[in-house]
């Protein structure tokens, strides 16, 4: 093979619709995104993925096929100036010759609110014809305006039935693949490439790259591409761990947690931290959960939580990983119950929609000279002074309900507790 060559990734880029592999859901036969490619008709389009699932090649696809003229940027080396100079001439090549121009600009999200905002105008007033590729939702890392006036497709990985299918295609492929090798790719090897490259076309391609121009044929001139070359060649997987990633994987541990799902949760748990997510962030998720989806049902779960956090903090990583594990399973495992958080919500909204309910006179403070003139405190009975610490007297001027225990673990026992002080303090107010 001439070094001179591109990656065999670049050289496998699909040169018509039928040779892109995934995305089926987008650009399946019928799909919206399939008959603009086919139709030349279509809009603005960002397309947003993780790496290595088709978006660049996408843009390059619809270059070739359309009739407008292509201009591909990379928001990591581009600037506005950059930006200015391609507008002004697609405005020009619009009004002297009514032509087209697609605006291809590959990690749009690195872009800078300065530098998406001076795009707008011109794909406002169909200038230029954007296609972003983004590895972030764009929903965060797009300003709305510009993503308003976007069609988004989501990519996703690609599964593994459609990376054998790449990797296959670039053993045979002569022209442009490795097939004028003679390369024999053992079964374990594929399996392994597979599973490593995380649905990212681009990495499984670099390592069967990799793997074979590093291994030196036999005496017949075959390459030998077995698991100990795959495993050399692919190393540890890296997460794709952006905004986006961090807001729907702790939203996905939160969710194990109150499911009472404690494989899921430490599945989770185990991406953020291998991520890098910072570990009293995961702490703050399962003291909040200990409180908000188990509470009084199991009162225990939050001194766990607490204890884990304190723990992490003292000791840090990677020792801390064991604290956390503790702290959220127990969440996890332990009977549920949001009925403190649903009170002090229903509290709280009376408290900011309604009028402001009076202190009683007996339960105001009388400490201080002069109270008892004012009457403060009058009438008041002390608990402990009655049979069972408990004297029925109100402590609101109007009666309000806000937490109704559940069923659940200890919360049952709280509930009777409760039921019968409220059967005594109806027989007492009546007796007296």
């Amino acid at each position: 093979m001439e070094p001179s060559l591109p990656p065999l990734a670049w050289r496998m880029r699909p040169r018509d619709l039928s040779e892109f592999v995934g995305q089926e859901h987008v650009l399946g036969s019928g799909k919206l995104l399939r008959r603009a490619i086919e139709t030349d008709r279509f809009m603005s389009l960002i397309l947003y993925g993780p790496p290595g699932v088709g978006k660049t090649a996408l843009a390059h696809l619809i270059a070739e096929r359309s009739s407008a003229h292509f201009v591909a940027l990379n928001a990591v080396t581009a600037g506005v100036a950059d930006i200015r100079k391609v507008t002004h001439e697609s405005a020009e090549a619009r009004s002297q010759r009514g032509g087209r121009t697609l605006l291809f600009i590959d990690e749009i999200h690195r872009f800078t609110r300065v530098q998406q905002d001076a795009l707008l105008p011109d794909v406002e007033r169909g200038n230029i014809t954007l296609i972003g590729a983004s590895t972030q939702n764009p929903f965060f890392a797009i300003i709305p305006a510009l993503s308003s006036r976007s069609q988004i497709f989501e990519f996703k990985p690609l599964d593994n039935e459609d990376l054998k299918a790449l990797i296959l295609r670039a053993l045979a492929d002569k022209e442009r693949g490795l097939g004028n090798l003679s390369v024999t790719l053992t079964p374990d090897a594929l399996d392994h490439i597979i599973a490593k490259s995380n649905g990212d076309a681009r990495r499984a391609l670099n390592a069967l790259e990799l793997g074979v121009l590093s291994t030196a044929p036999g005496t017949d001139g075959a390459l030998l591409y077995d698991l100990p070359t795959a495993e050399e060649s692919i190393q540890k997987k890296s997460l794709a761990y952006d905004e986006d990633e961090h807001y729907d994987t702790i939203s996905a541990f939160i969710k194990s947690m109150r499911g009472s799902d404690p494989d899921a949760t430490l599945y989770w748990m185990a991406k953020m931290i291998t991520a890098g997510e910072d570990p009293l962030f995961i702490a703050r998720r399962v003291v909040i959960a200990a409180s908000e989806d188990v509470g009084n049902a199991d009162p225990r779960a939050l001194f766990v939580a607490v204890s884990a956090y304190q723990a992490v903090e003292r000791i840090g990583m990677p020792e801390g990983t064991l604290p956390l594990a503790q702290a959220a399973v127990y969440v996890a495992s332990a009977p549920k119950s949001n009925a403190s958080y649903l009170a002090i919500k229903g509290a709280m909204k009376d408290i900011e929609e309604g009028k402001l309910l009076p202190v009683p006179d007996h339960l105001k403070d009388a400490h201080y000279k002069g109270a008892g003139r004012l009457g403060r405190g009058k009438g008041y009975k002390y608990p402990h002074d009655f049979p069972g610490h408990y004297a029925a007297q109100d402590y609101l001027p109007q009666k309000r309900e806000y937490y109704r225990p559940s069923e659940q673990g200890e919360e049952k026992r709280i509930k009777e507790r409760l039921a019968g002080l409220k059967k005594r303090y109806q027989e007492e107010i009546e007796h007296d």
